[in-house]
């Protein structure tokens, strides 16, 4: 499980295309056989899968250095091809016109300004694997910089501009063997400690941060930072260059790191902040003493409900990534969770003082998370993104820990840039009923805001979408639970409507303003369906009794908030009740499990995806041990109290004997988060008691769907379901 809704920060495949040769006056031009931004004529203003996948999405944006040029990224896909393809754009500020840069097949992301603006170093795959490449800001002039075997996967240039970082996997076998040199073609795997698969991916390799000389003809020899240890950095699976910067004099670099392995490493979320000297090639954790120890614990039991001593608290024991220099250079700040083992605890914005050691937390006052944050150009105010009530806006805070909310609306914010005078924000938003586009927030009275792109104006002036309603709504035990409530487009409340309860994964994920490619719930309201979309508990936003309130205790007061929402909302004149289903992915496949065991014929069909069946399979199946501990409380084999023994005692498949209603269920068999057997196992249990039952198995994909057919296979599947048992 853990963050479902990851599609809130544009997270794309990295797809890989044929080579074509490109001249400097083909920058004008592009190929006619290249995947390119689709302006389809739609045949209604009803959303479809195809013309859902036909969306551009917004990506990376970055200013030039005088603040009067951007050039950002975006990823176009064919259903057709089975793939995409990620372009760059450069655009005049404020309100300039986008101008394509890239102009064939070849991938194009990461790129940042160099040579005081006159250029752009990005990243290509034209050369056949990702390597450096540079160019002229008007796309002219395409020179390669690196040939490095097996590519690399990002990169971080210093200020200076002297130096280099590049991400490049090393082998890894602090798990898995290595394998005999005379048995090349032997597919077996020998296997001696933990987190030997993570994600979708068996670990035979990590990455690891490479310094070199940097010049506009190339790289010098490259220093592996990490080199003979077995770590990884950026962290797996989704760490990327935010969890490193440059020191603003370009002498040092602050990198993320867990430094474990197997075992230590799956039940440990404690990462650290570390400093690399690049003049004496010394490091040193800005989080814990040189004599710091790690305590002895249980790996089997939850560190929840114990209490955090002082030196806990001096050490930062828990998740601590993303460091950032102030632009003095004074201060390094990153992320920082409070607890050892709970990856969805409150992240908080730590404030190192590099003179002193001194650490300050300046989003106190914040009761929810940190998601993205950027230094102001004076040094001494914060900018962040974080989720209160279903919405992700933006605020500032100083080193006081004075926070200020900057934005207001319905929608989703999340940082991108700081305009170079400091004056101006710029932030990607988006909504349940737009996709991701950039946005200005001037830094004056007001905050007034204005867009920047407007990516797929021309699809929304063809289709129409469903009002999105807020609700509070009365839970069992007299609390309010903030629920969404999708509309069909061309509404009419003298009709009746079929209805979907969703249940959001994570379980700590929030259900604020995000959109979907796949659990999009416009796309759900286009085929005629109102959907009931409620803020149940454990998800954050709320402060920080609601967001616990599900550890431990999954079957509980969640699934309650849950019927909560579906009942209320079956008063309605326009709710058939006669018609509900329930769908979810995640933990919400672990909610729609358990709900076909205790929902009292309320609903007439379910969808789980990715889901959980059985609670002690999930305990040794799954790869993130820190997770099913914390949330578990416990192995299945600890007899311990009524509170660690309730997830298994209650898991789903103990009910199975009381499924009455159709359920189709969809997984991914790349999926090491939760296994396929989890939904193989409740399809089967299902047709052996005589249930109307589909499976929908996805041999290439993991814990999502993210080739453009097999979405789209999905979201037939999805429909055809619902229709069959709804409609």
């Amino acid at each position: 499980m853990h963050n479902h809704h990851m599609q809130t920060k544009n997270i794309l495949p990295i797809l890989f295309f044929s080579v074509m040769t490109l001249t400097a006056s083909s920058a004008i031009q592009v190929a006619t056989d290249v995947i390119g931004k689709n302006t389809p004529a739609l045949k209604s203003d009803l959303l479809t899968p195809e013309a859902l996948w036909a969306f551009g999405r917004v990506g990376e944006f970055r200013v030039s250095p005088d603040g009067r040029e951007a050039v950002y990224n975006v990823g176009y896909y064919s259903v057709e091809q089975n793939k995409g393809h990620h372009v760059l754009y450069f655009m005049s500020l404020p309100e300039g016109k986008p101008n394509l840069l890239t102009t064939d097949a070849a991938n194009e992301t990461g790129a940042v300004y160099i040579d005081k603006g006159r250029k752009l170093l990005f990243m290509s795959n034209r050369s056949g694997s990702s390597q450096l490449w540079t160019m002229n800001a008007d796309g002219s002039e395409r020179k390669q910089l690196s040939d490095l075997p097996d590519g690399i996967e990002g990169f971080l240039l210093s200020p200076d501009e002297s130096k280099i970082i590049v991400i490049r996997q090393v082998e890894s076998h602090s798990s898995i063997e290595k394998k005999y040199d005379d048995l090349p073609k032997a597919t077996g795997m020998v296997i001696n400690d933990m987190m030997y698969k993570h994600w979708d991916t068996f670990v035979t390799s990590v990455p690891h941060p490479f310094l070199a000389d940097f010049s506009l003809n190339g790289l010098g020899t490259l220093t592996d930072l990490l080199d003979g240890e077995p770590y990884e950095c950026p962290m797996l699976p989704f760490g990327g260059t935010e969890q490193l910067c440059w020191s603003p004099d370009s002498k040092s670099i602050a990198y993320t790191c867990r430094k474990k392995t197997g075992k230590k490493y799956a039940v440990s979320t404690d990462s650290d902040i570390f400093l690399y000297d690049i003049a004496s090639g010394t490091t040193r954790n800005l989080c814990k003493p040189a004599d710091y120890k790690e305590p002895k614990t249980d790996d089997t039991r939850s560190l929840a409900n114990q209490p955090i001593n002082q030196q806990e608290k001096d050490c930062n024991v828990g998740y601590d990534t993303n460091p950032s220099f102030s632009p003095n250079g004074r201060y390094v700040a990153w992320q920082s969770m409070e607890r050892a083992g709970y990856e969805s605890d409150r992240n908080r914005l730590c404030v190192y003082e590099m003179a002193t050691g001194k650490k300050t937390y300046t989003t106190e006052t914040f009761q929810s998370g940190v998601d993205t944050y950027l230094w102001g150009a004076d040094s001494k105010t914060l900018y962040f993104s974080g989720v209160w009530h279903g919405t992700s806006m933006l605020y500032s805070t100083n080193l006081s820990g004075r926070v200020e909310k900057l934005t207001d609306g319905t929608y989703d914010y999340s940082l991108a840039a700081v305009s170079p005078d400091g004056k101006e924000l710029y932030a990607k938003r988006h909504s349940m009923s737009e996709a991701d586009d950039i946005f200005r927030i001037k830094l004056k009275k007001n905050h007034p805001v204005s867009r920047v792109t407007d990516e797929n104006r021309h699809l929304y002036n063809q289709l129409t979408f469903g009002k999105v309603e807020e609700r509070w709504i009365t839970t069992v035990d007299g609390k309010k639970e903030q629920t969404w409530i999708i509309y069909p487009p061309h509404f009419d409340p003298n009709k009746k409507y079929p209805t979907l309860l969703f249940c959001e994964g994570g379980p700590q994920s929030p259900l604020s303003q995000f959109w979907s490619y796949r659990w999009n719930f416009q796309i759900m309201a286009a085929h005629g369906y109102i959907v009931v979309a409620p803020n149940r508990r454990g998800v954050p936003g709320y402060g920080m009794e609601w967001l616990e309130a599900i550890s431990g205790d999954y079957p509980g007061l969640c699934m309650k908030d849950y019927l909560s929402a579906i009942d209320e909302m079956a008063k309605e004149p326009y709710v058939d009740n006669n018609r509900l289903g329930c769908v979810g992915a995640s933990f919400g496949g672990y909610s729609v499990y358990w709900l076909a065991g205790h929902h009292n014929k309320r609903f007439k069909c379910f969808i789980a995806h990715d889901g959980i069946y059985n609670t002690e399979q999930q305990y040794v199946e799954t790869e993130e041990m820190w997770f099913a501990n914390w949330d578990l409380k416990s192995a299945p084999w600890n007899k311990g109290s009524l509170t660690e023994r309730k997830a298994y005692e209650q898991s789903p498949h103990y009910s199975i004997d009381k499924w009455d209603t159709p359920i189709l269920c969809i997984h991914g068999m790349k999926d090491y988060r939760i296994l396929h057997s989890q939904a193989e196992s409740a399809f089967n249990a299902a047709r052996l008691r005589g249930i109307d039952a589909q499976l929908l198995l996805y041999p290439d994909e993991n814990h999502w769907v993210l080739k453009p057919q097999n979405a789209i296979l999905w979201q037939r599947t999805f429909f055809n379901w619902l229709d069959k048992w709804l409609k």
